[in-house]
């Protein structure tokens, strides 16, 4: 009865840790998967987990208030500042969307119910498919399964200095989408000030008539072009939010551990 009892409190302060990160987290979050999908694999991935994170150093099994809220503070993190990937693409679409004259095409998006950009949705749908096929989920599971390492169950304090990190790393994703969509950027600038050119050595020609299909044009031969170094670009910057949840919820420990 004992053994059990250690065994179902350390499958719920588990699930609890795993159900936050796949609440937010890239992929996982997709409500392409049924609900009750997500369900399962929480419960499966909880059951695998439960008796080798019960036996590490430091792992307080015992169900509490502060438990509870340390394990959903730890998947929070953990989906919150991985989510940052999708909505760095989703901005790289709306700006890129902007300067191709789609800035008024709104669509559903697929993982929320809100609209977003034309573009916006088709970068967050390449972003996950990149991320299926380079194989960062299985990544980003193993990088929570060892997260029980870093942080043992029960031991994690949600402070005002991870919250504070995970706004940092949000600030982020405006330079980041802006690297992305900068290639586009340059091209349609420069085909307008070409336009422009024009315009004012040959005033009887049609220019505004010419700015908005040009642009188009010379933008998504760009965008096709730039499409080869997309990979790369998302499987750097989704392996640093993998780094920079970990050594958050690492100094949160190390922080509470210090004032302790």
């Amino acid at each position: 009865m004992t053994d059990w009892g250690h065994f179902l409190s350390a499958l719920t302060l588990a699930g609890v840790r795993v159900s936050g990160m796949v609440a937010f987290a890239p992929f996982f979050s997709s409500n392409a998967l049924p609900a009750r999908t997500k369900a399962v694999f929480v419960l499966a991935v909880s059951y695998l987990l439960a008796p080798l994170v019960a036996a590490l150093p430091n792992a307080h099994t015992e169900i509490s208030y502060e438990g509870l809220l340390g394990e959903i503070g730890v998947g929070i993190l953990y989906g919150l500042t991985l989510a940052l990937l999708s909505e760095m693409l989703i901005f790289a679409g709306q700006i890129m969307g902007t300067q191709l004259s789609f800035s008024l095409v709104n669509l559903m998006d697929p993982t929320s119910p809100i609209q977003t950009p034309l573009l916006g949705d088709l970068f967050q749908l390449m972003g996950t498919f990149v991320v299926i096929t380079a194989g960062l989920d299985r990544i980003l599971l193993a990088s929570m399964i060892r997260s029980f390492r870093a942080v043992p169950l029960g031991g994690f304090v949600l402070s005002q200095a991870s919250a504070q990190g995970v706004v940092q790393a949000a600030s982020g994703i405006f330079l980041a989408a802006v690297e992305l969509a900068a290639p586009v950027m340059a091209a349609t600038m420069l085909v307008e000030v070409t336009v422009a050119l024009l315009g004012k050595l040959s005033p009887q020609l049609p220019v505004m008539s010419l700015t908005v299909p040009m642009k188009t044009l010379a933008g998504f031969v760009v965008l096709i072009g730039a499409l080869a170094v997309w990979p790369r670009f998302i499987e750097l910057h989704f392996a640093g939010l993998l780094d920079y949840a970990q050594a958050l919820i690492a100094g949160s420990v190390a922080v509470h551990g210090g004032k302790g």
